[in-house]
This record gives C-alpha cells, structure tokens and sequence, in this order.
C-alpha cells in the first residue's frame, strides 16, 4: 500500500485537473414571477454564488469543474433575494446533466441523470438517524445561556446522547465506504470518517477498499496525502517541532515542555463539543499538574478577544497559543487536523502516546503513564 501512495503522490495534479461540464435543468410546476433560483458552493475556500430567473417554471446552470463539489439550489419564490432561511436543495454538481423535479418545494425534489447524487441521497438517508440526534444536540448547545454552558450536569447531559450518536454514524459510515467502492461519496464519508487526527489503523484498510478510479481522483490523491503526514503524527513517533505566540505574547516551542507529559489540545471559543470538554481537561489538569504533566492548547479562532474571554471563561490557567488564523493555523496544518476538539499526549521525550482522548478515557490514560 505504501508504494502505491507514493506513486500516486508522485502524479502531476494536471493529470486529475480536466474540466469537466455540469448542468442542472431544474423544472417547479407551482411557481410564480419573480421567482429566482441561485446556485451556491464553495471553491478554493470561497463562495461562489450564480442566479437566473425562473421562466416559465423553469430554470437552468452550467459551469465546469475540475472536481465534484457539495453545492446547494436555492430558490427565491417571492423575489426577496438571498435571505437566511430558504428552500433549499444539497446535490453534488459533476460532469453531466441533472434533472431536479418537484411540485412547489425543492427541499422535496427528484433528482434524475446523476449516479453520484443517487449514491448521495442513499447515503444521506442511511444517516438520517443520528444525524438528526446530533444536529439537535448542537442546536441546544448554540442556544444554551452562558449559565447552562457552564454547568457540567448540562455538558454531561448532551454528551451522553451525543457520544452514541457519532458512533452510530461512523458505524453507517464504515458501512457505506466497505458496500460501496466504487462511488465518490464513499471517498467523502472517509474524510469524515477520518476526522481530524487520522487513524492509520482505521483509515488506510477503509482507503485500500476504494476502487482505482476513485483513489485517483483529485480528492483520492489528497488523501492519500493525509495518509502519509498522518504517519508522521501517529502514535509512536516523535511529535513535529513547532513555534508559536502564546495568550501572553511570548514565543513559544513544543521542545519547551520536554520532560513532561504534555497533552496537545487543538480546540476554539466557537466551537461548542470543545468548549463542553473544557470541564473535563480543566479536571484532569488539577489532578495531574502536580505530577510532570502540562497541557498546550491550540486554539483555532480568528479573534483575538473571542479566544481570551473563552480562556477566562473556561478557566484554562495552562499555555495558550495561536496564530489567529483560524483553520489555516500552522500548527493544524503541519498535524493535519480537519476538526475539534482534538488532542495528542506525548510523553516525557516528545513521542505521541495517544490521541483523541475524552472525558474520562483522558484521566485513565493518564494514570496508566504517570502514575504506574
């Protein structure tokens, strides 16, 4: 496996960059001036937005991409424009001809031409369930007051509905990839499957079961990428150097805290799991600070006020650093992490000895190290 991700690490991009042409031919019976309908996705970490006007109930996009790309139809029935809430439609726009269908709501339409959108909507339906559950849980979170966020019996309450649910998703999740091989959203479902710290364990038999054709898209080709930098983050080799400012506006290096057990937490003021976690590091912290053990957080915001008021907030009294950028933070990139929260414990030398540990696996990891 490892000389077949050399060899497609060593393939031009050109190779995998052809475009390709999309269209989209939507038709809504019950529809009436001024009606609109806008296309929207994301390229290169930008949003992209088109419009036309629906004539005659109906409406029509093409374009060319090079990839498949997540995008969504909205439709303006009352000629107000782009509002916050509309009825909208996910599809993926890929080379060919769509046909999207429905009497009055896109949210309800049919779509025809399209295998990937097929697999698509297969794959969304077998997630319905949990995706549901865990889609709740973040909106209560988002509308909890800072009273009830700070309240451990609420943050345990969501977590324990919340734990079940993601492992009930990825359980779906391995289950698509495995029964599908040949189709791009079992590629999409690994990356999520992946998360943030990629277990090679778990990741690579996953990848090695994608046919051909699908590893070497461009997608394919960049996570097989992530593959390799995950082995250079994975648990038994030496944790990457790194330098940044701290909450302070000092300097700071990973070799600083070499001699002790050190938990790297990559997390952010807006991200909600994260700030319901912070209980539990703030304890394990208190329990262990004492004994050779520190933690490194990371943080992942942009704002510089948002982020010391979290750190406040939350009460987080150990090394705080970050480069205010957001996803695009150096040290995310160079561990590749894909989302949060996310940690790495290192022991004394530097080595990584676990990742991803939560609630009160993170306490037992650590009395297995420190105190055996």
């Amino acid at each position: 496996m490892r000389i077949l991700l050399t060899l497609l690490l060593a393939l031009p991009y050109s190779l995998f960059a052809q475009e390709v042409t999309y269209t989209i031919n939507g038709k809504i019976e019950n529809i009436k001036a001024p009606a609109k309908a806008y296309l929207s996705y994301t390229l290169k970490g930008k949003r992209v937005i088109d419009s036309t006007i629906i004539k005659s109930n109906t409406f029509a996009f093409t374009g060319k991409i090079t990839t498949p790309l997540l995008a969504k139809i909205l439709i303006d029935h009352n000629g107000q424009g782009l509002q916050t809430k509309m009825d909208e439609k996910s599809l993926y726009l890929a080379e060919g001809n769509v046909q999207l269908i429905t009497k009055d709501s896109v949210k309800n339409a049919v779509l025809k031409g399209s295998k990937i959108n097929d697999d698509y909507s297969k794959y969304q339906k077998l997630l319905a369930d949990p995706e549901k559950i865990i889609s709740g849980l973040n909106d209560k979170w988002m509308k909890a007051t800072d009273e009830q966020r700070k309240d451990q019996t609420f943050a345990d309450g969501l977590k324990k509905i919340y734990d079940p649910a993601s492992e009930e998703k990825v359980k779906l999740q391995k289950q698509f990839i495995q029964e599908n091989p040949d189709s791009y959203i079992s590629l999409i479902a690994l990356r999520e499957v992946a998360g943030s710290i990629i277990d090679i364990d778990i990741a690579e038999p996953l990848f090695n079961n994608l046919s051909a054709v699908n590893k070497n898209t461009k997608t394919g080709i960049d996570f097989a990428k992530r593959l390799s930098t995950a082995r250079a983050t994975a648990v038994g080799a030496i944790a990457p150097e790194f330098t940044q400012i701290d909450s302070l506006g000092n300097s700071i290096k990973l070799s600083d805290f070499k001699g002790k057990y050190v938990l790297i937490d990559f997390w952010a003021s807006w991200c909600g799991p994260c700030r319901a976690e912070n209980p539990n590091v703030v304890k394990v912290y208190e329990k262990f600070k004492d004994k050779n053990f520190t933690i490194l957080g990371i943080s992942l915001d942009q704002k510089k006020g948002a982020w010391l008021k979290a750190i406040n907030d939350d009460k987080l009294v150990w090394t705080q650093v970050s480069d205010l950028k957001s996803w695009e933070n150096e040290v995310a990139k160079l561990y590749d992490i894909r989302s949060i929260p996310a940690n790495l414990l290192l022991d004394k030398n530097g080595k990584i000895i676990a990742k991803n540990l939560r609630g009160e696996k993170l306490a037992e990891v650590l009395t297995q190290y420190i105190e055996n």
